[in-house]
């Protein structure tokens, strides 16, 4: 690999940056100053220092789970609020890739990846991968709305736009404003829409798991890699 790509891998310096950095003398490979960003080095046995300090790049594929917060938007563009990227430091971020966007206004677990294969097998209904998603609804829903709600979304409902119904769904309340929701399937603001077709809002909405995978153990805005266990799940 040339050194000023590997810089940029490791550092997420721009070239032009690499380039000075270089030209100032701070980068040793192998104990030797180097300024030719051309010069080719092997990432994995080269010891490369940048001011005495190591550097290293990624090798294969990475996985994370973020506790993403409200105000953050699961884009990897900025619009009009912070992007989720800016909660995680690792190098490389631009090659990684989100499966399964939240809303802006929505919290909750958020997988990152740079596998595309992997991305696909999290968020295509084939694989029938459960997400599980807590709600706080507008308006109170008595004990036959919610029994109506339950079994509709157990069969399938039409959602306006749509061609077929959502695939069965296990809704279940804890009281009249407190619902749990498991999806299988990641339709344009599914759950909202799943509300709203019965006539209620969603004003509070948490993505409390995926797959088998939880928050445990992380706060708001903090992000961990993945196990192998977990990643095998998919």
């Amino acid at each position: 690999m040339r050194l000023d790509k590997f810089l940029s891998k490791a550092t997420e310096l721009s070239r032009k940056d690499c380039k000075k950095v270089l030209h100032a003398g701070e980068i040793t490979v192998n104990g030797n100053v180097v300024k030719d960003s051309s010069q080719h080095i092997d990432e994995i046995n080269d010891e490369i220092l940048w001011a005495g300090e190591p550097l290293s790049v990624a090798t294969g594929n990475r996985y994370l789970l973020l506790y993403k917060p409200e105000g953050f938007e699961s884009s990897l563009k900025a619009k009009e609020y912070p992007l989720v990227t800016d909660l995680i430091a690792v190098p490389e971020l631009s090659s990684l890739r989100i499966a399964g966007r939240l809303d802006v206004d929505t919290t909750g677990a958020l997988i990152l990846s740079d596998d595309g294969q992997f991305l696909h097998r999290v968020t295509s209904p084939k694989h029938h991968i459960a997400k599980t998603y807590e709600i706080t609804l507008a308006d109170p829903m008595d004990e036959q709305q919610q029994q109506k709600a339950i079994q509709e979304i157990f069969k399938g409902i039409l959602l306006d736009a749509e061609y077929e119904k959502t695939k069965p769904a296990k809704l279940s309340f804890h009281d009249e404003t407190h619902a749990t929701l498991i999806l299988t399937e990641g339709k344009y603001h599914q759950v909202k829409r799943m509300m709203a077709y019965f006539g209620n809002k969603v004003i509070a909405l948490h993505r409390a798991s995926i797959g088998s995978i939880t928050l445990d153990g992380l706060e708001k805005g903090e992000c961990r890699f993945l196990t192998q266990t977990e990643i095998n799940q998919f």
